[in-house]
């Protein structure tokens, strides 16, 4: 993702919170990568720049987005259930749901976008199910992060204690090694 003058610089490994709001920044503008170029014709062969923000933002997805479920459902839920009485279980069970779901999304999402690439366009049919799924992937992502963002983190930020967080930091910087 281009570097913005005068945004705020990512967090670090200190942060571990900080880095997961990073992380949905750039879900969010890879996805709006895919879903704009998803709403283009796809009785047509993908421009070079197409190709390559289309190839980016799924490669972001493989690795970033991966990583990113991983840092959730790995480091952050576990000890978020662990440290409240009732565990936040439904809504956190109701984030894992989502994480699957949106991995089948992507499946299919980057099936048809490998398609397209290879073959120079897509059929009707599967460019409606491109458009279909990325608007889903969409609402999905919005639903998903603004629950995070408004019950989730906060909640993990005013119970969890410093050791924790920096626990959590440290297996966030394992993953990336």
């Amino acid at each position: 993702m281009a570097v913005q003058i005068g945004a705020k610089p990512d967090s670090g490994f200190d942060d571990p919170i900080g880095m997961l709001k990073d992380c949905h920044r750039r879900i969010v503008h890879f996805l709006n990568i895919l879903c704009l170029v998803a709403e283009r014709p796809g009785d047509r062969s993908l421009t070079e720049e197409e190709r390559s923000a289309v190839k980016a933002a799924l490669q972001y997805f493989h690795t970033g987005g991966e990583r990113h479920t991983a840092d959730e459902e790995e480091s952050l839920f576990p000890r978020l259930c662990s440290a409240t009485e009732d565990g936040g279980s439904e809504v956190i069970e109701r984030l894992e749901r989502d994480h699957t779901h949106a991995a089948e999304l992507h499946g299919s999402v980057d099936w048809l976008y490998t398609a397209w690439i290879s073959d120079g366009i897509l059929e009707p049919g599967d460019h409606q199910r491109l458009v279909s799924q990325t608007a889903n992937l969409k609402q999905l992502y919005k639903d998903h992060i603004e629950i995070e963002e408004t019950i989730i983190f906060p909640r993990a930020a005013e119970i969890l204690d410093s050791q924790t967080i920096a626990a959590i930091g440290y297996e966030f910087n394992t993953r990336r090694k």
